[in-house]
């Protein structure tokens, strides 16, 4: 058991699961709003031996080599790879600090987010319509890149549709294969494509200028990734091009574009999280809570 764990800033965890957390320390203490910078997280961490801490805000270097109790750290959110975490994973290891993160607990949500957003725009339904007619998703040419958990789901949800998907990854997946997806170099992908959805970890940067050349006009651009998997100005002046369409669910999906960019007509931003359902939090509190177990266990 922890002598005192510290949520920083919110954590998203059901009601359940914050009650579960005084199983996992002595003392639990939850903060409600977003630590304004180092100083205000080092005076919540205090004496704490276990922190939590959400994709808000950062627990840096500088942090860690300030706090001497902590043996524990919790992302409740996505931990993707090391470079892409907001904890500082290198320096909590130097400082025998175990940090344990979740991942694919959203993904459904940003699935039915896809389905809504593109049959919308192929059926004209609330937006304007992509072709002169209506068009099913059926025999469309779909190029996901990036074919992890979240890109998988959906090419087989558009597959199950009647899409023809292709996909671009670091190497080709025998599985992807075997249900008849196609792997393409990136810029034959794009430029066969039809709609093309980037599925990427966080700050994979991958398409500059050249692929947005590559991509061509007349097309829909899909990010579901978690930050922009592109060059924001190459994105901004390929959406003012005629004919091109272009989606997320957040803003920062985008990254930093133009003042003007989310006004356009042909770009679309609910700015909401798709994947940040009633399932979801159930989800993550879960993973949360299983993360807390095995650390304890193997302390």
């Amino acid at each position: 058991m922890f002598n005192k764990l510290v949520a920083i800033e919110p954590v998203s965890l059901i009601p359940s699961a914050e009650e579960k957390l005084h199983d996992y320390a002595r003392e639990v203490v939850l903060y409600r709003d977003v630590p304004a910078d180092d100083e205000e997280i080092l005076r919540r961490i205090g004496d704490a031996d276990a922190v939590l801490v959400s994709y808000t805000s950062r627990i840096t270097r500088a942090v860690l080599e300030r706090c001497r109790n902590v043996r524990y750290i919790g992302m409740c959110c996505s931990l993707y790879s090391e470079e892409s975490a907001n904890v500082d994973i290198p320096c909590a290891r130097e400082r025998g600090i175990t940090v344990l993160g979740i991942r694919d607990y959203g993904d459904r949500g940003v699935v039915e987010y896809v389905l809504h957003e593109l049959t919308g725009l192929l059926h004209g339904f609330g937006m304007p319509m992509l072709r002169d007619e209506p068009v099913e998703i059926t025999g469309l040419k779909v190029g996901v890149v990036g074919l992890g958990v979240s890109g998988r789901m959906i090419a087989d949800a558009l597959a199950f549709m009647g899409a023809e998907i292709s996909y671009f990854a670091r190497a080709p997946k025998p599985d992807a294969d075997a249900a008849g997806y196609a792997f393409k170099p990136l810029d034959e992908l794009l430029a066969q494509s039809e709609v093309v959805f980037t599925c990427l970890n966080k700050n994979v940067l991958l398409l500059q200028a050249e692929q947005f050349e590559a991509l061509g006009d007349d097309k829909v651009l899909f990010n579901t990734s978690i930050g922009p998997g592109f060059d924001s100005a190459a994105l901004d002046a390929w959406v003012r091009r005629p004919g091109n369409y272009f989606f997320c669910d957040t803003k920062a999906a985008a990254g930093a574009v133009g003042a003007d960019f989310f006004d356009l007509p042909n770009v679309h931003c609910p700015a909401v999280s798709a994947g940040r359902t009633k399932q979801a939090f159930v989800l993550l509190s879960q993973k949360v809570l299983a993360n807390i177990e095995s650390a304890l266990a193997a302390m």
